[in-house]
Parts: C-alpha cells; sequence; structure tokens
C-alpha cells in the first residue's frame, strides 16, 4: 500500500517532468524559430546585395546611353525651385519617317537652330559645312514641328554635364525613324576627349551612325569619347539659361536624371542667314 508521503513524491516528480517537458519544447520551437528567422534575412540580404550589384552595373554599362538607370539615394534629394515658366499648350508629334530626309541646305551657308524653351532661349550657331546631314535632318524635324512641346528628359552633374533633349516621348528612346551618319568627330574643338562648354553634339546609342533626333547642350567641360557629331555652338545668352537649367539640379541626386527645371522646347526652328 503506498503511503501519503510516496504518493505526495510521486505526484511532485510527474509534476517536474511535465515542467521539463515544457521548457524543452519551448527551446526546440525556439531554436527553430531562430532559424526560420535567420534564414530569411539571408535571403533579404543576399537580394539586397544582388540588386546593389545589379544598379551598379546597369549605371556603368549606360552611361553613354540615351536612357541611363539610375540607383536612387538612400533619402530624396532636397529639390531646387524650378526657374521655368509652364510649357505652352500643345502636343508632341509622334510621326516618324522610314529614312534620312533627302539633302535640302545650303552647306555653305550660315544656319542657326532656335531653341525657345520654358527656361529661355537657347541659341545655337549650327556647323553645316562639317555637319550637313545633321544639320540637315534638323532642318528637316524643326520645319515639322518634331520638337516641339518635347521635354529635355536628362541632366547630368557628375562626370559630364549635359541637358539631353530631343526625344518627344521623353524616356531617352524616342526617334524619328530613321538614323543619320557620325560627322565631325575630328572638329578641333574637341580636344584631348573633351567636349567643351557651349558644344551640342548628338547623342547615340553607342554604335556607329546611330544618331537620330536626340541631341545633348554641355554647360561645363565634359570628358567623352569623340563618338559624338559636335554640330552646334550654344550662343552666350543661351549659356546663361543652360546655366540655369543645370543650377536647379536633378530628380536622383545621383548625378543623372530628370532635370528640377521643367525644361520644355516650346519651339524649334532653323534660320539661314
Amino acid at each position: 500500500m503506498v503511503s501519503q508521503e510516496q504518493r505526495r513524491r510521486q505526484l511532485a516528480r510527474e509534476k517536474f517532468l511535465r515542467q521539463q517537458q515544457r521548457r524543452t519544447e519551448t527551446r526546440r520551437k525556439s531554436r527553430i524559430r531562430n532559424s526560420v528567422i535567420a534564414s530569411v534575412l539571408g535571403v533579404v540580404l543576399v537580394g539586397s546585395l544582388a540588386l546593389y550589384t545589379t544598379g551598379t552595373l546597369k549605371q556603368d554599362d549606360d552611361k553613354t546611353n540615351a536612357n541611363a538607370e539610375v540607383t536612387p539615394s538612400a533619402s530624396a534629394p532636397s529639390k531646387a525651385p524650378d526657374p521655368c515658366d509652364k510649357p505652352a499648350e500643345g502636343k508632341v508629334k509622334s510621326e516618324t519617317w522610314k529614312k534620312e530626309p533627302a539633302m535640302s541646305i545650303d552647306k555653305s551657308a550660315k544656319y542657326t537652330l532656335e531653341l525657345d524653351t520654358t527656361c529661355g532661349a537657347i541659341d545655337v550657331a549650327l556647323k553645316a559645312s562639317a555637319a550637313p546631314h545633321t544639320v540637315n535632318s534638323f532642318d528637316f524635324l524643326a520645319k515639322k514641328g518634331y520638337f516641339d512641346h518635347s521635354k529635355c528628359h536628362r541632366l547630368t552633374t557628375n562626370g559630364i554635364y549635359v541637358l539631353q533633349c530631343g526625344d518627344p516621348t521623353g524616356t531617352g528612346t524616342g526617334g524619328p525613324g530613321y538614323t543619320i551618319p557620325d560627322e565631325n568627330l575630328k572638329d578641333k574643338s574637341l580636344k584631348d576627349n573633351i567636349y567643351p562648354a557651349g558644344t551640342v553634339a548628338m547623342a547615340n546609342t553607342g554604335q556607329k551612325d546611330s544618331g537620330g533626333s536626340q541631341f545633348f547642350l554641355v554647360y561645363q567641360d565634359s570628358q567623352l569619347p569623340p563618338s559624338y557629331t559636335p554640330f552646334g555652338t550654344i550662343s552666350e545668352a543661351g549659356m546663361k539659361v543652360l546655366k540655369k537649367i543645370a543650377g536647379a539640379g536633378e530628380s536622383t541626386g545621383a548625378g543623372d536624371g530628370a532635370p528640377n527645371a521643367t525644361v520644355v522646347i516650346d519651339k524649334a526652328a532653323v534660320s539661314k542667314s
């Protein structure tokens, strides 16, 4: 017969065993939970590193492309006041052409490209004799109203210092449907792979003879390989407008993005003098 004392001890021992089992089970669940959390954090970390690496390589690969992608900064940059006016009413043209327009300019004459922008007028003396295909194309497109109401979609403020325009889609991927040959790549103004401030040159895809309608205006000496047709020089008054645009900065804070200024070409015209 079990005594009362023995029964008490047996119940105490069973209670102790139950407590131990619960503690063991709790520790086991905790280890599983921590293992899962560690695994998830590992996946997130690896994924973040992969995204960071991909973004960096993409930026490096696309430095000279029309539509460069830039990894946003951790904190949004403070945006400078917009120094430009509201765009004139109107819509961009979507027309394209299958081939380069026939030569119609006088290669020996002087031509001026007049960009009436929301930020001010930018006049460009064109180099018709040195870059006849380019000037002829601009004359053709301007007469068609191709540039009117289009945004200047890209501003670079690190390494190279340019404002890029000429794409009615505003994406950096648009064009007139045809391409024109590279020209004037040995221009005397290009020394030591520097495109000097005031230069206007054609953008391209990185391939030979791939220029279309996109062009860039250099507001500060920029180191670039001589692969972009220089076809004009900005006037002194135009440079003041361009520097005002550059002074407002770009949207990403990383040195390459859409300009903070609302730069729209209300009207583009080529005139002969």
